[in-house]
C-alpha cells in the first residue's frame, strides 16, 4: 500500500506545487496511476516471491536484487511504450485532455520508480525471509488426508 500512496501523493504534490487545475480528468488519471502501479508492483513482488522459493542460497538482499534485475527490462519496456502513447495524448490530444495526460505521465514515471525501489525496500524494512514466502505444508500426513468425495447430487447424474 505504501508504494501506491507514494505514487498518488507525488502526482498530487506536483499538481499542488505548480498550481495546475485539478478536475475530473486528473482524478481519473490518479485512479489509472493506482492501477498501473499496482500491476507493476505485483509483477516485481511475484518475481521476488518466485526467486525466494527457487534460490536455495543467498541473503534476502541478494535475492531481491536478482529479482529486480530480472524484471527491470520488462518494466522499462512497459513504461516506455506507455509514455510514448501519453506523450502523443499530451501533444496532440488538445487542451481538454492535457491535465489527464500530464498526470498519467508523472504517475507512470513515479510508479515505475516505486514498484522497483520503494516496494523492494519495504520488503527489506519488514525483514522478509525465505520462510515467510514458502508454501505452507499441508496438515496431516498423506495417509491421513482423505480423498474428497464428489457431492451426492453428482453421483445421481
Amino acid at each position: 500500500m505504501i508504494p501506491l500512496a507514494h505514487d498518488v501523493l507525488i502526482v498530487l504534490g506536483v499538481f499542488a506545487l505548480f498550481q495546475w487545475t485539478f478536475d475530473l480528468t486528473v482524478l481519473a488519471a490518479l485512479l489509472a496511476v493506482i492501477g498501473y502501479s499496482l500491476n507493476d508492483t505485483i509483477v516485481v513482488a511475484d518475481r521476488i516471491r518466485e526467486n525466494f522459493r527457487k534460490m536455495r542460497v543467498g541473503e534476502p538482499w541478494d535475492i531481491i536484487n536478482e529479482s529486480i534485475h530480472q524484471t527491470i527490462m520488462r518494466t522499462i519496456n512497459t513504461s516506455g511504450t506507455t509514455l510514448v502513447v501519453l506523450l502523443a495524448l499530451y501533444f496532440f490530444g488538445g487542451e481538454a485532455i492535457n491535465n489527464f495526460a500530464i498526470a498519467l505521465i508523472i504517475g507512470v514515471v513515479v510508479g515505475t520508480y516505486s514498484s522497483i525501489y520503494v516496494s523492494a525496500n519495504m520488503l527489506m524494512v519488514m525483514g522478509v525471509t525465505r520462510e515467510d514466502l514458502m508454501v505452507p505444508a499441508k496438515e496431516g500426513s498423506a495417509e491421513e488426508v482423505e480423498e474428497e468425495q464428489p457431492p451426492e447430487w453428482l453421483n445421481r447424474m
